[in-house]
């Protein structure tokens, strides 16, 4: 938004310009105060709550010049969202400051994200003459974290957890030097004033300081030893990625049977001898965000139930290869890969100089740990050693991952160098609204005026743990923000931790605030239209494993209808359902069952071998009674249980260790077959509902099994189904 004010023609007047986004922390003051004396222009620049204040005299031609310059030449990391100006009389500044800070007013300031070290601070680290060498909290106004120290805004370092390191003579001249580029950069910090790292044995105890800790602690994962590395937003634990007996340890030891870990490469070249990289997925690792990346690895997928036994990558056998284990992401034809995105990773990696498995620092279903002496408690018995330091994290954030699918960028998961950015939407909206998620991969979002503030992923809502974090983050946002809803928007699963918590503290804590239960599914559609800037009729599907419906069952395979506030659901799939009922998430061989009892009755279990098998005559008996008697087989209509069915009936996948592996499977399973054909499509209509009846399509894909097509092909047959009946539904809208 621009607002032009011409206040006259006078040779010498004041320009006042108030500017709103992502313009603190990313050396937008510094910027303003160079170009300014540069034009030889007088006046000042502030940060304020609501973004960056400027006043500026001088003749009307020049003060255009400089505005023009504000948009072209703004730091990389900064977003402008809008930009107010006017022509005023002048005061008479006589030289050009930068102001104190000021908090008053209304927070409107966007809060940045944490992003990667930029190379300058990187050519800084390496130069053995700099006097940050091997410094392993080095930064400047281009780089570091943002989210994960600031307290309060505005964003100054009193307001920072950088506040208890006092500047040395040095760092405070160069936060004084509008020409240095640490000008105003609040984390600055060097090896005699700044933070410093450690390594800690199992005891606590600690072994090594500053960079003999980060030398030891590469030693240790040379040697097959588990680290866990405090990072920016918490830990990491780490080892060494080609070495299969410390991946299963870490595994064993982590209660992480099969979900991937991810690997942190030295260098792109290291990560390009592994896996298949495009420009746009360069492009992402190299970014200020960088996040892990889904890439295609180079080694040939295994479809093989558990991988090859192969000879233990160890010692110096290990420091020869550079293969990643098969270990790191079984039955997986990608690679979460990143590449170090802080000093303290850049130094580490270039010590080791080999790929590292770096997944959160968490107990399986908790939150990454963020301080250290919660590590040692919480991740004593899995990591060997400890490499931590003293600069306190405020809040956590894991690693963002993010997929290139038809050039196009998906994030997966939505933290580090994304978050708390926010969504802009094309209207206004009149009281604040706070939405509290979903029970699974949970985050929240504050949106007011015009703007969702979206937050980093929290994480499943599992745990106690879990839950002072999901309430954490919730006051995060009010403290940064200040921002009090009017209403709260929750899941209308009535027994999500999420919606109990809406309707009991957060009803009592903001008790003006209305408190509004959404459909799993329509939060979903309306989600995807904010992030896609869509207004107006839209036909959305939502497709997932499991969301409470507005008729009591669990929807998964929707078809719905947004006509501007009307809201509808117009297709669905044909239910069936799930003997066991949250056991049947976990096995999709009783997905399937509850497929075959719809098709065939009681003799479902004679229509696939596969299926059959992996029961005993005891278990087939209680699922055929349970189906045929309705006990605890609650109906669905989720196409994440469709995925698992079909899973099951292809043999790829008959119990699950985490979410979505069996879609996961089938997906890979189709990724390189080229057939164009599909199965048919069936769909009625009863009282304006439309309803896909899949019996058609697992009919002839029982078939298929039966004439050994390759299992390949009928998993991309299936998906090819899946697009026609999206294309299909479109047409009958």
């Amino acid at each position: 938004m621009v607002r032009v004010v011409e206040k006259s023609n006078e040779e010498t007047c004041r320009l006042k310009v108030i500017i709103h986004g992502a313009v603190q922390g990313v050396g937008f003051r510094p910027f303003v105060y160079r170009l300014a004396t540069e034009m030889k222009l007088n006046g000042w620049v502030s940060n304020t709550s609501q973004g960056v204040l400027i006043e500026v005299e001088g003749d009307q031609q020049t003060l255009h010049t400089f505005i023009s310059k504000i948009h072209s030449e703004k730091p990389p990391l900064a977003k402008i969202l809008s930009f107010e100006h006017s022509f005023l009389d002048p005061k008479g500044f006589t030289q050009f400051e930068i102001k104190e800070s000021s908090d008053n007013g209304e927070k409107s300031v966007l809060v940045l994200p944490d992003v990667a070290v930029c190379s300058d601070c990187l050519n800084d680290i390496f130069n053995s003459n700099n006097r940050r060498y091997l410094y392993p909290f080095t930064n400047c106004t281009n780089c570091g974290p943002r989210f994960t120290i600031i307290q309060s805004l505005p964003y100054d370092r009193k307001n920072t957890t950088m506040k208890n390191f006092p500047m040395c003579e040095d760092c405070e001249m160069e936060y004084r030097h509008p020409a240095d580029r640490r000008f105003h950069a609040q984390p600055n910090a060097c090896p005699k004033c700044g933070p410093h790292v450690e390594l800690w044995n199992s005891n606590g105890n600690s072994e090594a300081t500053h960079h003999q800790a980060v030398l030891q602690a590469a030693g240790l994962l040379l040697n097959g030893h588990i680290v866990a590395v405090k990072g920016l937003g918490g830990f990491h634990l780490m080892c060494d990625a080609r070495n299969d007996d410390v991946v299963q340890k870490l595994r064993t030891r982590k209660y992480r049977e099969e979900k991937p870990f991810a690997v942190m490469f030295p260098s792109l070249n290291e990560l390009q001898k592994e896996c298949e990289i495009s420009e746009n997925e360069k492009r992402l690792l190299l970014s200020p965000e960088s996040p892990i990346v889904l890439l295609r690895s180079k080694r040939k997928s295994h479809c093989e139930e558990h991988p090859p036994d192969r000879r233990s990558r160890t010692g110096s056998d290990a420091a020869i290869s550079s293969v990643i284990s098969e270990y790191v992401a079984p039955k997986n034809p990608f690679i979460g890969a990143m590449l170090p995105y802080t000093p303290l990773h850049h130094i580490l990696l270039s010590l080791t100089g080999i790929p590292l498995v770096a997944t959160s620092g968490n107990i399986s279903d908790e939150p990454i740990c963020t301080d250290e002496h919660q590590a040692m408690k919480k991740l004593k018995s899995i990591a060997d050693y400890f490499l931590v330091h003293n600069r306190p994290i405020e809040r956590y954030c894991d690693d963002s991952i993010v997929r290139i699918v038809q050039g196009r960028e998906l994030v997966v998961r939505r933290a580090r160098g994304y978050a708390p950015l926010p969504i802009q939407l094309p209207m206004n909206i009149e009281k604040p609204i706070l939405a509290v998620g979903g029970h699974l991969k949970n985050s929240i979002a504050l949106a007011h005026h015009n703007t969702i503030f979206v937050s980093q992923h929290i994480g499943d809502l599992e745990t106690p743990d879990s839950l002072v974090t999901f309430k954490k983050t919730i006051q995060d946002f009010h403290s940064l923000y200040g921002i009090v809803p009017s209403q709260i928007v929750h899941d209308l699963h009535p027994n999500y931790v999420s919606t109990i918590i809406a309707k009991n503290d957060l009803s009592q804590q903001y008790p003006e605030a209305m408190i509004i239960p959404l459909q799993h599914h329509f939060a979903h559609v309306f989600s995807c239209m904010a992030e896609n800037e869509l207004s107006g009729t839209v036909l959305g599907f939502s497709w997932d494993g499991t969301g409470y419906g507005t008729d009591g069952t669990i929807w998964g395979g929707e078809c719905l209808l947004i006509e501007g506030e009307k809201k509808s659901r117009v297709g669905t799939i044909r239910p069936f359902k799930l003997p066991g009922g949250e056991r049947a998430v976990k096995e999709p061989r009783r997905c399937a069952a509850g497929i075959l009892l719809e098709l065939f009755g009681e003799k479902c279990f004679e229509h696939s071998i596969e299926v059959k098998n992996t029961f005993l005559d005891g278990e087939r008996k209680m699922i055929v009674e349970m189906l045929t008697k309705n006990i605890n087989s609650p109906t669905t209509t989720s196409i994440g249980r469709l995925f698992d069915a079909v899973a099951a009936l292809l043999g790829v996948r008959m119990k699950s260790s985490f979410e979505g592996q069996s879609a996961m499977e089938v997906e890979f399973l189709a990724l390189d077959n080229s057939t164009t054909e599909s199965y048919p499509i069936i769909i009625t209509e009863s009282n304006g509902l439309f309803e896909w009846d899949w019996r058609s399509m697992i009919t002839k894909m029982l078939n298929d099994i039966e004439k050994r097509i390759p299992k390949s092909e009928i998993a991309k047959k299936f998906h090819n189904t899946l697009s026609d009946y999206i294309v299909a539904m479109a047409k009958k809208k």
